[in-house]
């Protein structure tokens, strides 16, 4: 199973995402990669930022060697699961689909915290707060292993 989160920037809500997913992967010994990414190429390259660093510190994962990259075509194809943080990033992804396959892989992330109601994890960089973020994000990832790894 590979997954990747994906949020504007790739450094702040999405970086969470992945170090929260790929911790419980470790954890559960899923065997699962994880992996994130942005929509925008504004960051590529750079580490998460240092709040987001903080925050999953906090909580006991490390996210400091992640790197920023953009979104590209190409996941559709590496990519068993793409799940985006907000709207906006969700129609992004699915404007490159390029089947109905590579549709059915994207989601809305807080989907699985609140089925059906396209929420939207706020982006901390402007409003929201860290650790709510991660919060939010750590509650939606453990529904969302519930729900696939049942179906493995």
């Amino acid at each position: 199973m590979k997954v990747l989160m994906v949020c504007l920037g790739n450094i702040c809500r999405s970086p969470l995402a992945h170090g929260v997913l790929e911790e419980r992967v470790r954890d559960g010994n899923l065997g699962w990669e994880v992996d994130s990414c942005g929509t925008s190429s504004w960051h590529v390259g750079e580490q998460p930022d240092e709040r987001s660093i903080a925050v999953a510190a906090e909580n006991g994962i490390d996210i400091s060697g992640q790197r920023a990259r953009q979104f590209t075509v190409a996941d559709f194809e590496v990519f068993d699961h793409i799940i985006a943080m907000d709207s906006s990033n969700f129609s992004n992804i699915k404007s490159l689909a390029r089947s109905e396959n590579d549709m059915e892989k994207v989601s809305l992330l807080l989907n699985y915290s609140f089925p059906s109601e396209n929420r939207q994890v706020p982006d901390p960089y402007y409003t929201g707060g860290f650790q709510y973020v991660f919060d939010l994000v750590a509650e939606a990832i453990d529904k969302f292993i519930e729900e696939v790894h049942g179906r493995e």
